[in-house]
C-alpha cells in the first residue's frame, strides 16, 4: 500500500504541478474569482469527476443502497466515522485544543470498545461531540492560507493548503497500516462507496439548485474549510473579504 500511497502522491503532485503551469497561460484578474486562478483546469478536471461519478460512483452507490439493510449501513458509517477521530484527536493535539482532543479520545474509547469497534455510536449518546479535525484543518491554524483553488483527479475539491494536509491525514488513518494490501484496498473501496452513497440525496439538491455546478460546489467547499479552520466562527473581516 505504500507503493500506491506514493503513487497517490506523485498523482496529486502532478495535478498541482499541471495547475501550476496553466497558471502561466491566465493571469488571477482574467477570472472572476481570484481564489480560483487554475479555472480552466478546474472546470476540465470538475466535468471529468463528474463523468467518472455519473457512470461508475453513481450505479455502485445506489446498488449498494438498495442492497444493505439500514441498520448495517450506518454501523459501516460509524465505523469509518469511528477511525477518522484518530485523525481528530491528533490535530486536535497539534492545534493544542485539550479538551477537544480528550473528547477525540473519550469517543474512540468508547466506540471500539463499548460501541463493537465504532459500528455503534454510543460516544455521541454521552454527548462526546464530534469534531473531525484533519490535517488541512491544522495549516490553517498554523496561520497557513488556502492557497488556489484545485480540483484533483477523483479526488474532487481541495486547495494548495488542502493537497499537502491530505498526506498528514494518510499517515494518521488506521486504515494505512492494515494489512495485507488486498484488505486495505478492499476496505478503502468500502468507505468511498459508503460516503458516496450517504451524499446520494445532496447529489439531486446540488443538481434543482445551483445554476453552474461548479461554482457552488467551489463556493460551498471554500466556505466550510474557512469555517472548519475556526471552528464556525470566522474573523468578521474574512466576512468582508
Amino acid at each position: 500500500m505504500r507503493d500506491n500511497a506514493r503513487k497517490s502522491f506523485k498523482t496529486l503532485g502532478l495535478a498541482f504541478a499541471a495547475a501550476t503551469a496553466l497558471s502561466g497561460c491566465a493571469s488571477v484578474g482574467e477570472y472572476a474569482d481570484p481564489r480560483d486562478p487554475f479555472e480552466s483546469y478546474n472546470r476540465a478536471m470538475h466535468s471529468f469527476n463528474e463523468a467518472v461519478d455519473e457512470a461508475v460512483l453513481v450505479p455502485v452507490s445506489k446498488g449498494y443502497k438498495a442492497i444493505m439493510p439500514a441498520p448495517l449501513d450506518t454501523g459501516i458509517t460509524n465505523f469509518f466515522g469511528n477511525l477518522s477521530d484518530v485523525g481528530s484527536e491528533v490535530n486536535n493535539l497539534l492545534q493544542f485544543k485539550l479538551q477537544r482532543a480528550a473528547s477525540d479520545v473519550g469517543r474512540v474509547t468508547i466506540n471500539s470498545t463499548i460501541g463493537i469497534l465504532g459500528f455503534v455510536d454510543v460516544a455521541s449518546n454521552m454527548n462526546l461531540e464530534k469534531y473531525g479535525e484533519d490535517f488541512g484543518q491544522t495549516l490553517g491554524a498554523w496561520g497557513i492560507g488556502p492557497g488556489p483553488y484545485i480540483v484533483l483527479p477523483l479526488l474532487g475539491p481541495s486547495s494548495g493548503r488542502d493537497v499537502v494536509g491530505r498526506v498528514g491525514d494518510y499517515y494518521t488513518d488506521p486504515i494505512t497500516y492494515l494489512e495485507p494490501e488486498r484488505d486495505r484496498i478492499l476496505v478503502l473501496l468500502l468507505e468511498a462507496v459508503d460516503t458516496r452513497a450517504d451524499l446520494l440525496g445532496a447529489t439531486r439538491v446540488l443538481e434543482e439548485a445551483a445554476l453552474d455546478p461548479y461554482e457552488f460546489t467551489r463556493d460551498a467547499y471554500l466556505q466550510k474549510r474557512q469555517s472548519d479552520v475556526y471552528d464556525g466562527n470566522p474573523p468578521l473581516e474574512l466576512y468582508d473579504e
